[in-house]
């Protein structure tokens, strides 16, 4: 089947079987390999994409489900939120391996523009569904504290 997608802002027209999962969709057909494939069952995070603004695992997203919805995938996360989060990443020195952060940061994103002043609890709870296998919580958690202060003064 032939879908019509809003991807960062630009209309992607795809080909695939109705059930593909999003993340299938972003890497292989349109080379948008941010978004990575961690374990396929939306427990770990590392496929987080936004759709219409909402942190969503893209690997349980099958592409019939989102061809109405506005799609936002770490490349087109250009938002003052976003780039308050992504210096804070790199100022609190976040990342070792690298793979699970487009996820960490895309949730981090969702979280900061929905609430500017998150408490710890906040923090904890919201970016509990990403796993770092470099175990870099505590940095992930200064980071997004140090972002949610930028983005306040």
């Amino acid at each position: 089947m032939h879908f019509h997608l809003n991807i960062n802002g630009r209309v992607e027209s795809v080909t695939a079987e109705p059930k593909t999962p999003l993340v299938w969709i972003l890497r292989d057909e349109l080379g948008l390999t941010g978004t990575k494939f961690g374990c396929g069952v939306a427990s770990c995070g590392n496929c987080t994409v936004h759709l219409d603004g909402v942190a969503v695992r893209s690997c349980q997203l099958k592409v019939e489900q989102v061809s109405n919805q506005k799609i936002t995938t770490i490349e087109g996360a250009n938002t003052a939120v976003a780039t308050a989060v992504r210096n804070a990443w790199v100022q609190k020195n976040v990342v070792q391996c690298g793979y699970c952060q487009s996820g960490q940061i895309m949730t981090a994103v969702s979280l900061l523009e929905n609430n500017n002043n998150p408490s710890d609890e906040d923090i904890e709870n919201s970016m509990a569904g990403n796993a770092c296998r470099c175990m870099c919580y505590l940095r992930i958690k200064d980071a997004v504290k140090l972002a949610s202060r930028k983005l306040r003064t």
